[in-house]
């Protein structure tokens, strides 16, 4: 009975003292508030969960500090306003989860608190995410292009300002996109070359570059990179090869070269069994656009381990074509991202795991490492 009446007395004595604290803070006037976010910098990241998995965390490189959360479904693809101030995402969701409606939307969200602003019906998409050049915005942030296989593959058309799909564009043989300002978007084809669509007439205008590579010999990683200023997507194949394209009504592309040779050894080739430094990982390449350089993902391997997580970061500077730092790494990377600013920072995650690491651009110095930080693709803001 002394046990008993003890636990009670205890019970008792808890409740009165959380009374008593909750009596105090109504007094001082306990009050709840949503934070928000500054506009994006150059020097944010921005990381997805990962295949199948959901959400977009936004890190400061600098401080290597977690920012916010982009709500990104499962399937979904994002896209970065140039002018910062919403972040996109293409999506399909179901009504019943797994099963049911389903429903196709580009998602409008703020950017500086991270709300729902707007969805834009669309009528199909390619469900597969974690692909940056499925889903693309014009330079001037006002239309976006999602691509779509439902079977054929064609190019859903949204106009970003008046919210609103606008028409679907039969692409066969194509995917993988880029702005091109002059007209609408380009791309890469599986017959070897470039098809430029031109959007603003009643009816789209298609056309092709002779074929310039070879996608079943010596394919092109789909996670090329953009310039807007230069107007350039610089690619790069499965063997090592830089391609620049400079983009227009009638693109051109430069004759291609050698990252391998570019770092003063022989070209990769593509002979069975033949081991050799080749590019590769799920992200292998980010180009930091104000000085020109391409950091690439590179592993010892023979051909066709293209999706083989990198050992070491080779820097190309673009313009002398010369390989001008290397970077090995203590834990293989499979995506590389790199930020924008006058002093760029390299953000490397691993496949298994999701644990990030960023690295000074200019010394290979290990600045911040983040745990769990999302194992899929990366994304930073171009510079002001």
């Amino acid at each position: 009975m002394t046990l008993a009446a003890a636990r009670v007395l205890s019970s008792l004595t808890i409740l009165a003292l959380m009374t008593a604290s909750s009596a105090v803070r109504a007094q001082e006037g306990e009050t709840s508030e949503v934070s928000k976010m500054e506009p994006p910098k150059p020097e944010w990241v921005f990381v997805r969960g990962g295949f199948g998995s959901e959400g977009t965390s936004i890190y400061d490189t600098k401080t290597g500090k977690m920012k916010g959360m982009v709500n990104t479904s499962a399937s979904s693809d994002m896209a970065l306003d140039p002018t910062g101030k919403f972040y996109y995402v293409s999506e399909t969701i179901w009504t019943k989860g797994n099963r049911g409606t389903r429903q196709d939307m580009v998602a409008v969200y703020d950017a500086i608190d991270l709300k729902l602003q707007a969805d834009i019906n669309i009528p199909d998409r390619l469900l597969v995410g974690e692909r940056k050049q499925n889903f693309i915005i014009s330079d001037d942030g006002k239309w976006g292009f999602v691509y779509n296989m439902s079977p054929a593959s064609s190019v859903n058309v949204v106009d970003l300002t008046k919210r609103k799909f606008v028409k679907a564009i039969e692409l066969p043989g194509c995917a993988a996109l880029m702005p091109n300002p002059a007209v609408g978007f380009s791309a890469l084809c599986s017959d070897g070359s470039l098809a430029t669509v031109t959007v603003g007439g009643a009816k789209p205008v298609i056309t092709h570059s002779a074929p310039f590579f070879s996608a079943t010999g010596d394919p092109i990683f789909e996670n090329f990179q953009y310039d807007k200023a230069k107007q350039q997507t610089v690619m790069m194949s499965y063997t090592g090869l830089i391609y620049t394209a400079t983009l227009g009504a009638t693109p051109t592309v430069a004759q291609p070269y050698s990252i391998q040779a570019a770092a003063g050894y022989a070209a990769a080739d593509t002979k069975p069994l033949a081991v050799d430094w080749y590019p590769g990982g799920r992200q292998p390449m980010a180009l930091h656009r104000p000085s020109g350089e391409l950091y690439v993902l590179m592993h010892m391997g023979e051909y066709w381990s293209h999706k083989a997580a990198g050992e070491e970061i080779w820097v190309l500077d673009t313009t002398s074509r010369k390989v001008v730092r290397r970077f090995p790494l203590k834990i293989p990377a499979a995506h590389i991202e790199v930020t924008q600013g006058a002093e760029p920072m390299i953000f490397l995650n691993e496949e298994e795991g999701g644990n990030g690491i960023i690295l000074d651009g200019k010394t290979g110095k290990e600045e911040h490492k983040i745990e769990r930080a999302g194992g899929g693709m990366a994304y930073t803001m171009p510079a002001s």
